[in-house]
């Protein structure tokens, strides 16, 4: 290959939202090598400045349209701890499932859509349709009881409606969660199914490692998706949430509209490989078995990884989700009403570890239980630094490949992180003159 050539990728495709590869060489050098954020920045928290506390979750959830109950359940949480709410037991397990069946829907979605046709040398998931058709069905019918999933517990797949400031505004039946038990045992089949089947095209996933810092909640209890404390392999664990900005250092780059960030390191990393990372321990054994088939260890180094650590997921979600249903069909399911507010004024902090990463919303009250001040920090804004500099220690090592070979490469890098760009654009600088 000649010794100048550029790589220049105007939004790369199969992800959520808009963002650049840009790589130019010369005389077998690199002059600029650059992973660009240009979507239009979106403001969410000065749209919550003077919104009432019941109007956040919301407003909140419209982020993002995957991981809209994951905003949901972060917003309630930073609400419920600035007005001083305790929620009761069979709230806290049905947020759970909830954040099952989000991490699954994305999961899967990512997986079977985005990431699956770089495997199989399809330019698309209706290119699959082929040759692999079978294993698109499969897919298909996972994502469906995701999304069923999610309409059952929040009362649509999207922007929810049921997850309310202290509790649910309807909640399901108990011959509906038995039926969705028998769904989701149905479910781990078809996933038994599907990962050997991942498993013999995942050769296709660059041999890449680069050390770097993983962060996401942890816990003693379980898997941590819905609570915990934050920690990081580096640092270890850190309780005070309120203290997440000692951790979360964000920082800004002129070439994005989306802020980066940074703690022990220049850069770290959030997402399924990231929890992975922390909590394998916690899996369940049946997700521990399908770690395995992909001898997934921790701690794994490889972000191209990180699908395979949501395959992983996806089963512990399914068998941690039937151990919730278990549980609240043993305890009787109660029509129990919201719990009212301990105050009006007051700062919260709600934390939960959504599809990408680890996700918080940080609000002050006043006393009139008006918004006067709200941060959020979103997962892919928080790996926006770390794939900057997997590119810079991976384009050297390909330099010599085929031109073609380097930018499908660059892209499933991109792809790896599922980043959901849109959501991490909250920066603009603008200069007057």
């Amino acid at each position: 290959m000649s010794k100048d050539f550029s790589v220049h990728v105007e939004h790369v495709t199969r992800v959520e939202g808009h963002g650049n590869i840009i790589l130019d060489v010369k005389n077998g050098k690199i002059e600029k090598l650059q992973w660009s954020i240009v979507e239009a920045p979106r403001f969410f928290e000065a749209m919550l400045r003077g919104q009432h506390y019941n109007e956040l979750r919301p407003i909140t959830s419209r982020i993002c349209g995957i991981c809209s109950i994951g905003h949901s359940l972060a917003s309630l949480k930073a609400t419920e701890d600035a007005l001083g709410i305790k929620i009761t037991n069979q709230t806290t397990t049905l947020r759970r499932l909830a954040i099952h069946a989000e991490n699954m829907q994305s999961h899967i979605l990512h997986i079977g859509y985005l990431v699956a046709p770089d495997l199989v040398g399809a330019g698309s998931v209706f290119s699959m349709l082929g040759k692999h058709k079978d294993t698109v069905l499969k897919i298909v019918k996972l994502h469906r009881l995701a999304n069923e999933m999610s309409d059952l517990i929040c009362g649509r797949t999207i922007h929810p409606i049921r997850l309310i400031v202290g509790g649910f505004s309807l909640i399901p039946t108990e011959k509906q969660l038995i039926e969705l038990k028998k769904r989701l045992l149905e479910a781990q089949e078809l996933t038994e199914e599907l990962a050997p089947i991942i498993q013999s095209v995942a050769g296709a996933l660059p041999s890449f490692s680069r050390e770097t810092e993983y962060i996401g909640l942890t816990s003693n209890e379980e898997y941590a998706l819905y609570q915990g404390d934050i920690a990081s392999t580096d640092t270890g664990r850190h309780p005070a949430h309120r203290e997440y900005k000692e951790i979360m250092q964000e920082y800004i780059v002129p070439h994005s509209t989306a802020k980066y960030a940074k703690h022990a390191r220049e850069s770290y990393m959030v997402g399924a490989l990231a929890r992975f990372n922390l909590n394998s321990k916690q899996l369940h054994p049946v997700a521990q078995e399908v770690a395995n088939l992909f001898k997934l260890k921790a701690i794994n180094y490889n972000p191209y990884m990180n699908t395979i650590a949501q395959l992983v997921e996806f089963s512990h979600s399914i068998q941690d989700s039937i151990y919730l249903i278990d549980t609240l069909v043993d305890q009787g399911i109660k029509q129990e009403k919201p719990v009212k507010p301990m105050k009006k004024a007051g700062r919260g902090v709600g934390i939960v570890d959504v599809p990408r990463g680890i996700l918080v919303h940080d609000y002050t009250l006043n006393s009139k239980g008006y918004c006067t001040k709200a941060n959020c920090i979103i997962p892919t804004n928080q790996n926006h630094a770390n794939i900057q500099k997997d590119m810079e220690k991976l384009v050297p090592e390909i330099i010599n490949r085929p031109q073609k070979e380097i930018e499908l490469t660059l892209e499933m890098l991109v792809r790896a992180y599922d980043p959901c760009i849109s959501c991490s654009t909250h920066y603009l600088d603008v200069s007057f003159k």
